[in-house]
């Protein structure tokens, strides 16, 4: 079954760009202005986007992206701090995801990531982070729920949460899946004082591969394209299964592993693979 189309017009969305291109959805978080910062209402646009795309057969895999090439995400827009509304969001109270952020009990405050990350608004489906500039603070909440992230060769990335008088706890815990620990806590520590470069997030994992700028969109394409033209429940099973044993011990996720293959096998896609095998028609490769 397929859901409806997403396309670039579609007029609830103010805050995203998105379109789909065979299997492949791409996603622009589209606040230039502000570097791509993200407030309330980009914060229930994506939520709802993820939604959709859960439910949308269409879509096989995702790029998300930031709008311009100064940057990716700066993390939660503070540029009206200082409002007499005390967020400088523009929104009202009575905005649900507004509130749910403002909750007065910590037991039932909302965390940005619940609406940021695509794991945790239960898309199982591949995510590609294409990086084009700065990534900090709160970007680290999409980028540590991607599954592939690759960046301009002008990318950065900090997290100046310390720099502001704040502590920085959801994002370092995120990171700490693609990075080593050293590293982490001297992104994290030192603030808006140091800037990590692409070419270092490629020494240390966080970065799959590194391009020119202008060539960011074709890598992303590439790779997502590959993607969404693989049998999709084998991808997503294989993708549950990548990120059950990145957070289970090894005697844990091993125990669902049957489970997994059985739930990710289609005997149509099984025989059509076969058939792929014996008549040695294979995809052609890169080699990276």
């Amino acid at each position: 079954m397929h859901n409806t189309p997403l396309s670039n017009d579609d007029a609830a969305l103010s805050t995203l760009r998105v379109s789909v291109d065979a299997g492949v959805a791409w996603v622009e978080l589209h606040r230039p202005e502000v570097l791509n910062s993200f407030n309330d209402t980009m914060l229930r646009e994506i939520a709802g986007l993820w939604a959709r795309l859960r439910l949308d057969d269409e879509v096989r895999a995702v790029v998300v992206t930031g709008a311009g090439d100064r940057a990716f995400c700066t993390g939660y827009d503070r540029s009206g701090l200082d409002a007499a509304d005390g967020d400088g969001t523009g929104e009202t109270a009575d905005d649900e995801s507004s509130a749910l952020l403002k909750a007065a009990s910590p037991f039932l405050r909302a965390d940005v990531g619940d609406f940021l990350g695509p794991k945790s608004c239960g898309l199982w489906k591949p995510v590609v982070a294409a990086v084009n500039g700065i990534a900090c603070g709160g970007a680290f909440y999409l980028l540590g729920e991607a599954d592939i992230i690759i960046a301009a060769d002008t990318a950065t990335f900090f997290d100046p949460h310390t720099t502001f008088g704040m502590p920085a706890v959801f994002e370092p815990l995120h990171l700490l899946r693609r990075m080593p620990l050293g590293e982490v806590l001297r992104l994290t520590l030192l603030g808006s004082a140091e800037r990590m470069s692409a070419r270092r997030a490629l020494e240390i994992g966080l970065v799959s591969e590194v391009v020119p700028g202008d060539q960011l969109r074709a890598a992303a394409g590439a790779i997502a394209g590959s993607i969404a033209a693989l049998p999709p429940l084998a991808v997503q099973a294989t993708l549950r299964a990548i990120w059950i044993g990145s957070e289970m011990a090894p005697g844990q996720a091993l125990g669902v592993a049957h489970a997994l293959v059985a739930a990710g096998t289609d005997p149509a896609a099984l025989a059509a693979g076969q058939e792929t095998f014996r008549s040695g028609d294979r995809p052609r490769w890169r080699l990276r």
